[in-house]
C-alpha cells in the first residue's frame, strides 16, 4: 500500500499513534471539563487530569486570571484506598468515565462548598480557602450533593438515601426495602437512553429532596461472567430488553425532618422518568409513555404530592428528549423544545426564540430570564447562544467547532471541540456583549484560556469536506499525507458510526477523526459520512430511520462511497473495506451481508446483531414494540440472515460488556458458523462496551488493520 513512500517523520508518528491514542485514553486526559460558575460570575470549577496521559482527576478553581488547585486525591490521607461502590462503577461505565480520582463533583448555590467521592469516601472542600476535609458518611458514598445553603451533603449509600451535616450528623431519608430497591439512583434507561444520571434533587430551601425509587425486581435478568478466570462467579444486572419490564420508577418529597409524600401521576400511561428538578416554582418532572409518543411536563404540589399538566408534547414516531429542558425562567416561563417540519426550535413561555434553520441541540442552563443552549445551523458546527428579553439571539461562540459550555454572573464557559482540538475558555462579561469566540477578537469581552494538559496528537489529521449526492450527506475523506493524486489507486476504508446520538463529521479534531487518518497513513482512502438519523439535520432528517434504523443508514454509505469515488479517481471501488463500533460496526457487518457487490471486508466492534436484545427506552423509540412491529425488528436484525455472508469479517466484543452484550456477537457467530460462513471472532475479556485497557486500545487499531489489509490485498476484494 506504498508504505514505501512514507516519510521517516510521518512513518514515526504513525507507528506512535496506536499507543498514544491509548494511554490518552482517546486524548481526554488532561482536558478540562465539568464546569461550575459561582453566582457573581467571578470563579469557576472544574476537573482535570494531571496530564495528558495521568488519568486521575483533580479539582481545580480559576479565579481572576488564576488556576488553583482545590483537592488532588494523590495529597489526601486515606484517598482511594477503598474499592469504587458497585452502584458508582454503573455510573461511570454509563457516563464511558475513563478517567480515576475525582471524577465528579457538586456544589451549593454559592459555590463554595464542593462534595465529592473517592473510593466510597466522602470529601468536601471549601472555595475560599482551607484544604479538602472528610466527612463522616454512614457507607460507601455515591453522588454526593450539598444542599443549597451548604450545610448538608446528601448521598446515596447502599441504595440508602442520605442526609449529612459537615460535623457528621446523618439521616438516613429513605431505606431500601429489598435487594432490588435504590433510592436516589438513575435506574438503567435513564442513564443510558435519556440523558439522565441523577436521582434526587435538593429543594432551594435545603430542607426537602426529591428522591428516585427505582424496583428493578420486575426486569429481566441477565448474568455476565469472565470466562478468563473461570473462578469468578457470575454478575447478575437487571437489564430491560426491548418488548420486556422496564424497573418502576416512582418519585418522593422526603423531608430532613421524616416526612415523605409520594407523587402522583399516571404511572400506567407515563411509565418513564425523563426529567426532574426543583426550582424556586416548586418541583417539576417530565414523564413519557412507553411508546415515547407522548411527553408532559407536571408541575408538582409539594405539600400533597399530586400533579398537574403544564405542557404536553406528541409526536407521531417518538418525541425527542433534549437534554436540559424542561426549565423555567425566574418569572416562571417554561423553556421547552418544539418540533415543527425540518427545525426544532427552542421556545420560552410557549414564544418562539429561535428562528428556522437553527436546530436546538441542549438547553444549558437558565439565569433569570436568560437561557443558554447550543444549536447548529450547519451540521458541522455546534454553537453555544443565549436568549434574553430585550437583548435577542446571541452566539457566543465564534470559531468553527462543536461547543458546549455553562454560564453564571455574566460569564461564560466554552468549551469547544475546534480543528485544533478541545480549547476551553472563560469570557466575561458576556452577559451583555455581543457575540465572543474562542479564540478572541477586538472588541470582544476579556478572555481567558483555561490550560489544556491534553497530548497533542503524533498524526495530524487532514480532512477533505465533502457533500455528496442527492440528500447532500455530509462526509470528509481522509488520504495518506504521502499520496499525491493521480499515482496511484488506493483501496477505500468507510469509517462511519452512522446512528442517532452520534457525528463523526464536523469541523472538529477529535479522536475519531485523528484514527481516521492514522488509517489513512496505512495505505488507505478513509471515508466518513453522516447519514439519515444522525443529529443536528432537523426533526424530519431524524424521523426518517422509524421503523427501519439499517436500510436508509446504509444506503446512504453506498450512495456516498459512489459519489466520493466520482470526486476522486483515486478510490479503488475493487477494493472496499468499512470498519466501525456498536452502531458503526452494526452498519460495517450489515455492509458486507447485504452488499458484497460493493464492501469486501468488514470489522464490527461491539454490532447488536439482535434489535430484541438491546434495550428498552432506546431501541423502541426507533422501531416501537417487538410484539407490536415484529418486521421492523426482522428488517434490522442481522440475526436470520448470516446466510448472506460472502466476505471477510472480522466481530470483535468485549466479553464484560452490559450495553451490547456479548451475545449478539456470540449468537451472530453461531449462525454464521452453522451456515458454514468463514469469520473471525476477536473476544476482549474483562472489556466493557468501551474497552479500558490501554494494551488491548492500542493493539485493537493494529489488529484491525492488518485483517484489512489481508482480506483487500489478499484478492477478497477482487471476487
Amino acid at each position: 500500500m506504498h508504505s514505501s513512500t512514507l516519510t521517516s517523520e510521518q512513518s514515526t508518528n504513525s507507528a506512535d499513534f496506536p499507543s498514544q491514542f491509548a494511554r490518552s485514553r482517546r486524548f481526554s486526559l488532561g482536558v478540562p471539563r465539568h464546569f461550575t460558575v459561582s453566582p457573581d460570575g467571578r470563579r469557576v470549577l472544574f476537573v482535570r487530569t494531571g496530564s495528558g496521559t495521568d488519568p486521575v482527576g483533580r479539582l481545580w478553581q480559576y479565579e481572576d486570571g488564576t488556576e488553583r488547585l482545590l483537592a488532588d486525591p494523590a495529597l489526601l490521607v486515606g484517598a482511594g484506598s477503598g474499592a469504587v461502590p458497585e452502584e458508582e462503577r454503573l455510573r461511570r461505565e454509563r457516563a464511558r468515565e475513563r478517567s480515576v480520582g475525582v471524577v465528579s463533583y457538586a456544589t451549593d448555590d454559592a459555590a463554595r462548598l464542593v462534595a465529592f467521592a473517592l473510593s466510597g469516601a466522602l470529601w468536601a472542600v471549601r472555595t475560599d480557602g482551607g484544604t479538602p476535609f472528610s466527612v463522616p458518611a454512614a457507607g460507601p458514598v455515591v453522588d454526593p450533593r450539598p444542599s443549597p445553603d451548604g450545610r448538608y451533603i446528601a448521598y446515596v449509600s447502599r441504595r440508602c438515601f442520605h442526609v449529612v451535616d459537615l460535623t457528621g450528623a446523618d439521616r438516613q431519608l429513605a431505606r431500601a426495602e429489598g435487594p432490588e430497591i435504590s433510592y436516589g439512583l438513575a435506574e438503567y434507561a435513564a442513564a443510558e437512553s435519556m440523558h439522565r444520571s441523577r436521582g434526587y434533587w435538593w429543594a432551594p430551601d435545603s430542607r426537602h429532596v426529591l428522591v428516585a425509587r427505582v424496583d428493578t425486581s420486575p426486569v429481566e435478568r441477565r448474568y455476565l461472567s469472565d470466562p478468563a478466570d473461570p473462578t469468578k462467579p457470575p454478575q447478575a444486572i437487571r437489564y430491560p430488553a426491548a418488548g420486556t419490564a422496564n424497573a418502576e420508577v416512582t418519585l418522593e418529597l422526603l423531608s430532613l425532618e421524616g416526612e415523605r409524600v409520594e407523587v402522583e401521576w399516571d404511572r400506567k400511561a407515563y411509565e418513564y422518568v425523563v426529567a426532574a428538578g426543583w426550582d424556586a416554582h416548586g418541583p417539576l418532572v417530565t414523564v413519557q409513555s412507553r411508546d415515547q409518543r407522548i411527553v408532559r411536563t407536571l408541575a408538582v404540589d409539594p405539600a400533597t404530592g399530586a400533579t398537574e399538566v403544564l405542557h404536553e408534547r406528541t409526536d407521531p414516531a417518538w418525541v425527542e428528549i433534549i437534554t436540559g429542558t424542561p426549565a423555567r425562567t425566574a418569572s416562571g416561563a417554561l423553556v421547552l423544545p418544539e418540533d415543527e417540519g425540518d427545525t426544532r426550535y427552542l421556545t420560552v413561555g410557549g414564544q418562539r426564540v429561535t428562528p428556522e434553520g437553527l436546530q436546538l441541540c441542549a438547553v444549558l442552563g437558565v439565569e433569570g430570564e436568560r437561557v443558554l443552549f447550543t444549536a447548529s445551523d450547519d451540521p458541522l458546527e455546534t454553537h453555544v447562544w443565549c436568549h434574553e428579553p430585550g437583548h435577542g439571539l446571541r452566539r457566543l461562540s465564534r470559531e468553527p467547532g462543536r461547543y458546549t459550555g455553562a454560564a453564571r454572573g455574566g460569564t461564560v464557559v466554552l468549551a469547544g471541540l475546534t480543528p485544533r482540538g478541545n480549547e476551553v475558555g472563560v469570557l466575561r462579561g458576556a452577559g451583555a456583549a455581543g457575540a465572543a469566540g474562542a479564540a478572541g477578537a477586538a472588541g470582544d469581552p476579556p478572555y481567558q484560556a483555561l490550560t489544556s494538559l491534553a497530548e497533542e496528537p503524533s498524526i495530524t489529521p487532514r480532512p477533505v469536506h465533502l457533500t455528496l449526492g442527492e440528500r447532500k450527506l455530509r462526509g470528509v475523506l481522509y488520504l495518506p499525507s504521502w499520496h499525491e493524486e493521480g499515482t496511484g489507486k488506493l483501496p477505500v476504508l468507510l469509517d462511519p458510526y452512522g446512528g442517532p446520538g452520534m457525528q463523526v463529521v464536523g469541523q472538529a479534531r477529535g479522536w475519531f477523526t485523528c484514527v481516521s487518518q492514522w488509517f489513512a497513513e496505512q495505505g488507505f482512502a478513509v471515508l466518513a459520512v453522516d447519514g439519515r438519523g444522525t443529529p443536528n439535520r432537523g426533526p424530519a432528517w431524524d424521523k426518517t430511520i422509524h421503523g427501519d434504523q439499517l436500510g436508509p443508514a446504509l444506503e446512504d454509505q453506498v450512495d456516498a462511497l459512489r459519489a466520493a469515488a466520482a470526486r476522486c479517481g483515486d478510490l479503488d471501488l475493487t477494493r472496499v473495506a468499512i470498519r466501525g463500533w456498536s452502531f458503526g460496526g452494526f452498519l460495517s457487518a450489515a455492509a458486507v451481508l447485504y452488499h458484497p457487490e460493493i464492501f469486501h471486508a468488514a470489522v464490527a466492534g461491539a454490532p447488536p446483531t439482535d434489535m430484541r436484545m438491546y434495550d428498552t427506552h432506546w431501541k423502541e423509540r426507533y422501531l416501537g414494540h417487538p410484539e407490536e412491529q415484529p418486521e421492523n425488528y426482522e428488517r434490522t436484525s442481522l440475526i436470520g440472515h448470516g446466510h448472506l455472508l460472502s466476505r471477510p469479517l472480522l466481530l470483535v466484543h468485549g466479553l464484560a460488556d452490559d450495553n451490547v452484550a456479548a451475545a449478539h456477537t456470540l449468537r451472530f457467530s453461531a449462525e454464521l458458523l452453522a451456515a458454514g460462513k468463514p469469520h473471525s471472532v476477536l473476544p476482549l475479556p474483562g472489556a466493557t462496551h468501551l474497552p479500558a485497557d490501554d494494551a488491548v486500545n492500542a493493539q485493537l487499531l493494529h489488529f484491525q488493520r492488518d485483517f484489512l489489509m489481508s482480506a483487500l490485498e489478499g484478492g477478497a476484494g477482487k471476487k
